[in-house]
C-alpha cells in the first residue's frame, strides 16, 4: 500500500452529507444511470426539500412516482424511514461503531443490499474501515496492485483486507486511485457519484471500462 501511495494513488477526502439524506442519494445513485439519477434528485428536492424519514413517511406514493421513483425504490426508502423512526436503525450513529456492526444494521432493512451498504458507509459518514468488497473496480486494482494472474473474487478479497483493519476504507480509496492511474480513466474513485467499472465482453475477453448506467460501487444486491 505504500508503494502505490508513493506512485501517486492518493485520495483528497470527499464525503457527502450522511443520514438519510445521504443514503437516498446513493440509492438513486446505485440503482439508476448518472443523468437519470440527477434529474430525480432534482425532482425530490425541489417538491421536498431535504429528505428526512418524516418527509417520506408522509409522502403520497403518487408524489414520490411523479419524480421518478420506481415502486421498488418507493419501497425501499420507505422501510428505511420506518426504520430510523422505529429506532430499529440509528443511522446517525454508525459512522462510530465498527464497520462490521454498521454493515449488519444496514443490510437488516429490507431492500438495502450491501453494494449500496458499503458505498454509503465509504462516502456519507466517511467510515474509516468500510470495504465494498464486491466493487469490480476494486477488485480488479487489487489485482493490477499485487500482480495477480485473475481478479480475486469477493472471499479473497476480504481476506487480503484483513490486513488493512481498521482502515479499509482508506486503502479501498488508495486502490480505486491506483486503478485510475493503471487504466487512465477519469471519475474512476473519489466520489459517492463516480462512473462505474462494468465488465464487459470484448474481443473474447473481459475488460473493464467505465458505464454510465450505474455507479463504483454498484453490483448485484
Amino acid at each position: 500500500m505504500a508503494r502505490l501511495v508513493a506512485e501517486g494513488a492518493r485520495s483528497a477526502l470527499r464525503k457527502r452529507e450522511p443520514g438519510f439524506h445521504g443514503l437516498a442519494w446513493i440509492i438513486m445513485g446505485q440503482q439508476l444511470s448518472v443523468a437519470s439519477a440527477a434529474a430525480i434528485w432534482r425532482r425530490l428536492i425541489d417538491r421536498f426539500g431535504t429528505l428526512t424519514p418524516s418527509v417520506i413517511e408522509a409522502a403520497k406514493d403518487e408524489e414520490l412516482k411523479a419524480c421518478g421513483l420506481s415502486a421498488p425504490e418507493i419501497c425501499m426508502l420507505r422501510a428505511i424511514a420506518e426504520a430510523i423512526t422505529s429506532g430499529a436503525l440509528p443511522l446517525d450513529e454508525l459512522g462510530a461503531v465498527p464497520a462490521d456492526a454498521a454493515h449488519a444494521a444496514l443490510t437488516a432493512v429490507k431492500g438495502l443490499g450491501p453494494g449500496t451498504v458499503d458505498i454509503y458507509l465509504v462516502f456519507c459518514p466517511g467510515h474509516s474501515d468500510a470495504f465494498a468488497v464486491g466493487d469490480l473496480a476494486l477488485q480488479e486494482a487489487a489485482r493490477l496492485a499485487y500482480a495477480m494472474v485473475a481478479r480475486p473474487s469477493a472471499s479473497e478479497l476480504v481476506a487480503l483486507a484483513e490486513r488493512w483493519r481498521p482502515w479499509r476504507a482508506v486503502a479501498a480509496k488508495a486502490l480505486w486511485a491506483h486503478y485510475k492511474i493503471a487504466k487512465g480513466q477519469a471519475g474512476v474513485s473519489e466520489s459517492a457519484k463516480p462512473a462505474e467499472a462494468i465488465v464487459l465482453k470484448k474481443k473474447g475477453r473481459e475488460t473493464l471500462e467505465k458505464g454510465d448506467a450505474a455507479t463504483i460501487g454498484r453490483r448485484k444486491d
